[in-house]
């Protein structure tokens, strides 16, 4: 019990009420010092007791036994009671008590005591506070947040937990201090796992430290988020008549080892704790309350889980938590605390978890307003003549004064199978429909009223009136099929359409006879489902189909135009040509894709001086525009060379011209190349395109890439020309990316294998360019190719 501090009185402010707050805070400090007192005093007696029922001694001796036991241990008077109701056993063999009391062992003697007597003094001091803060510890939550207050300044805990045996072996959270509360419901449950240090401690009964992180880490699942936000830790059971049933964990953000001082102790802290944690395994003690405890008495007569909360608040009125005034025995397994007595104790305690789930919501909802709170339906497993078997619940909050009563219904099978049916009802979008022919009574379930868009107090419609909910172009089928349905008992399933507020809907009916005896049809059973989605995702795909042939048939004919202008633009021929001196074999391969036809292009011509000219490029882009572009920048080309211009004037003004062509954003690759036979020198200038390659006595190398930006990608782009002299039996390739990129493999690889090919060896010579490009060309091409293969005759040649 803690006082509420005074605030000082103002310099000036009147004397009487100076003297006023000082006589109030003299009389709360009074208050709890006799609430401390007669706290104490309640421990006395019960340990008294305790000792008095176990040796049979008046209590007088049991108060001289317990003092001697305290002065034996170094222990104050309170100390030795917390462990004398922690310690109780049953009465030794004759001869076997201390002196005092022939015949008897006071509980708290030993080697545990022993073991407390030599703890250092200022050990001893601090156990001593210990034992009096426990009186004022009502809860095990209570108790966490005071071992934590008690442990925090002597060793730097920064944290502590305390569980409980489950009856399955597992593990409760019942109190934690130092922990957020969604780490607390991540833990509040712990399964009867191995590799748990609290459960370890607990089967062997010992302490389990835990001071190396990394060894602990890789031994025990570790508590934290993440785990090492505490590097040692220590896990005590509490002995209780020679068994453990209760774990604390002292948990250290610091790393190292706990001193035989700190273990020390520990050691007596759990000594007293044992005796507060027995006090909380009765129910809680209740003033002489009629009223309580008829009330306890009217829901342990209740045959559902129930309880009755009332809110505790903080001093500004928020609330903070539910207390548990009373409560029927299935609420603790509901809440996760199987076989604990949830009467008397805080909501929050009992499920940490609690707070972020929509039942506390509906508490609080319900207290601000008044009105009842239903949550919704949720599974819950239970073991029934040992089958574990799932239960559907529903969470209810009503009103009652201040206070709220919370129960939870359990659904029957009836219940559940109304419930699937009309959740199948809604996520199938259909609803059934029943008429009898004999009485003309009709039934429908609520989904199809809604499918029809029929007001619900409108009653459901006969069976030869439902046509006339239909559009009137699908009313003589519908009213057909139910004829027949009437006459002949024939089935059927038809689809029909009506019309809503929300517009067209389209509908199926599906419907079948029940006959007598005779043969005669008395009852038709069907159901209604509404086709809409389905409809329309089929009149889409019509339409998608549609828009597809329709497209394919004009990139077809796109295509068969666009490879007719290629032919025409680039005539192949079936043999080599020579042109100044030079031996010249060209190939275009067109992309054996349906749509791929590309802008890749050469040009291989005689100019009027004498010299050669060798072209090959590639415009970005498939299709008519692309060759296009193609013959634009071929025929131009060709043109600026032969009326003078220098190779890289030519490149700038193509640039120019494909900048301010019809496509502003089409980009080609290119290189030129000119050939003078006199002094066999090559002069070539590239535009952003692979370099040529030069196979000279059987090695192949690629040339050197002179500067030169693509076209159409600047406006002011620069470019440069590069020479190179071609000796007789020299061998040069010109060519377009399809011929060395293959995706997924890199153009480097292409390049790489080209190279290889080239050189590798055939016959009597190099390999000819119809092998060579069966080697090089996958079974189907992505992309064009152009390949122009120049050979400079050998000596032998010549």
């Amino acid at each position: 019990m803690t006082s509420e501090p005074v605030t000082p009185a103002q310099p000036g402010a009147a004397p009487d009420l100076v003297e006023l707050a000082k006589i109030v805070a003299r009389q709360r400090a009074e208050l709890d010092r006799l609430r401390d007192r007669a706290a104490t005093a309640a421990v006395v007696e019960r340990a008294k007791g305790a000792v008095m029922a176990l040796t049979g001694c008046p209590a007088d001796a049991a108060g001289e036994l317990l003092l001697q036991r305290a002065k034996a241990a170094r222990h104050t008077l309170l100390e030795e009671c917390w462990i004398t109701l922690g310690t109780l056993a049953p009465t030794p063999p004759a001869g076997a008590g201390t002196s005092g009391s022939p015949g008897v062992e006071a509980p708290g003697s030993g080697a545990e005591a022993l073991e407390q007597s030599d703890a250092p003094d200022d050990v001893t001091a601090a156990l001593a506070r210990l034992g009096q803060a426990l009186v004022r510890v009502m809860t095990p939550q209570d108790l966490a947040r005071c071992l934590l207050e008690h442990l925090g300044p002597d060793m730097g805990a920064e944290a502590v937990l305390i569980y409980a045996r489950r009856p399955d072996g597992g593990l409760g959270l019942i109190g934690h201090a130092g922990i957020e509360d969604q780490l607390a419901a991540q833990w509040c449950q712990v399964p009867p796992l191995t590799g748990m240090a609290a459960l370890d401690a607990l089967q062997a009964g010992e302490p389990r430290w835990l001071e190396d992180f990394a060894a602990d880490e890789r031994r025990y699942l570790l508590i934290g988020d993440p785990p090492d936000r505490w590097r040692s830790r220590a896990w005590l059971p509490v002995l209780a008549a020679g068994s453990a049933e209760v774990c604390v964990g002292v948990l250290r953000g610091r790393g190292g080892v706990f001193t035989p001082r700190d273990r020390a102790h520990l050691r007596g802290v759990t000594g007293l704790c044992t005796g507060r944690l027995r006090a909380f395994d009765t129910p809680p003690e209740r003033g002489a309350d009629a009223a309580t405890d008829a009330t306890q008495a009217l829901f342990e007569a209740l045959p559902v889980a129930a309880m009755l909360l009332t809110p505790l608040r903080t001093a500004t009125g928020e609330i903070e938590d539910f207390r548990v005034e009373a409560a029927t025995a299935q609420v603790g397994d509901l809440l996760g605390r199987t076989g604990e007595e949830p009467a008397g104790r805080r909501l929050l305690e009992l499920r940490p978890a609690l707070a972020g789930e929509p039942l506390w919501q509906g508490c609080l909802q319900v207290l601000a307003t008044g009105k009842a709170y239903e949550g919704q339906r949720f599974a819950h497993e239970e073991v029934v003549a040992g089958v574990a078997e799932l239960f559907v619940y529903t969470t209810r909050v009503a009103p009652m004064d201040d206070a709220l009563i919370v129960s939870w219904v359990r659904h029957g099978s009836s219940d559940r199978q109304e419930q699937r049916l009309a959740d199948l009802q809604r996520l199938g979008n259909l609803g059934w429909a029943n008429w009898n022919l004999d009485t003309q009574e009709a039934s429908w379930s609520t989904q199809v009223f809604t499918l029809v868009g029929r007001d619900p107090a409108h009653g459901p419609v006969g069976l030869s009136e439902v046509p006339e909910l239909a559009l009137p172009e699908d009313t003589p089928a519908l009213t057909r099929a139910i004829g027949e349905l009437v006459q002949d008992g024939r089935a059927f399933d038809v689809p029909f359409r009506i019309r809503t507020s929300g517009g067209i809907r389209h509908l199926r009916l599906v419907a079948e006879a029940v006959a007598d005896r005779y043969g005669t049809p008395v009852e038709v059973h069907g159901f209604v489902q509404d086709m809409t989605a389905r409809r329309r995702a089929e009149l889409a795909l019509v339409e998608s189909e549609r828009a597809i042939l329709n497209q394919h048939d004009v990139i077809q004919a796109e295509r068969t135009l666009a490879s007719r202008l290629q032919h025409a633009l680039l005539p192949m021929s079936n043999r080599p040509v020579h042109l100044a001196g030079l031996r010249v074999e060209v190939a275009y391969l067109p992309a054996q894709s349906d749509v791929h036809v590309g802008g890749d292009w050469f040009s291989a011509i005689e100019l009027p001086d004498g010299d050669a000219l060798l072209v090959v490029g590639d415009v970005a882009g498939h299709g008519v525009d692309a060759v296009a572009t193609m013959a634009q920048l071929r025929f131009t080309a060709k043109g600026m060379v032969i009326t003078g211009s220098s190779l890289t004037g030519a490149l700038a003004r193509l640039n120019t011209l494909l900048l301010h062509s019809r496509d502003s954003h089409a980009t080609a690759t290119m290189v030129l190349a000119r050939y003078e036979p006199r002094r066999r020198r090559l002069v070539w200038a590239q535009a952003g395109h692979p370099p040529p390659l030069l196979l000279r006595d059987g090695e192949a190398r690629y040339m050197n890439r002179p500067r030169g930006m693509l076209l159409g990608a600047t406006a002011t782009p620069a470019y440069q020309e590069a020479e190179c002299r071609l000796d007789p039996g020299d061998r040069l390739i010109l060519y377009t990316d399809g011929l060395v990129e293959h995706p997924p493999d890199s153009i480097d690889l292409g390049l790489e294998q080209l190279a290889e090919a080239v050189a590798a060896p055939h016959g009597d010579g190099p390999v000819p360019l119809g092998p060579l490009l069966a080697r090089m060309l996958p079974d189907e091409r992505r992309d064009d190719v152009c390949v122009v293969d120049v050979r400079v005759p050998g000596v032998q040649d010549g």
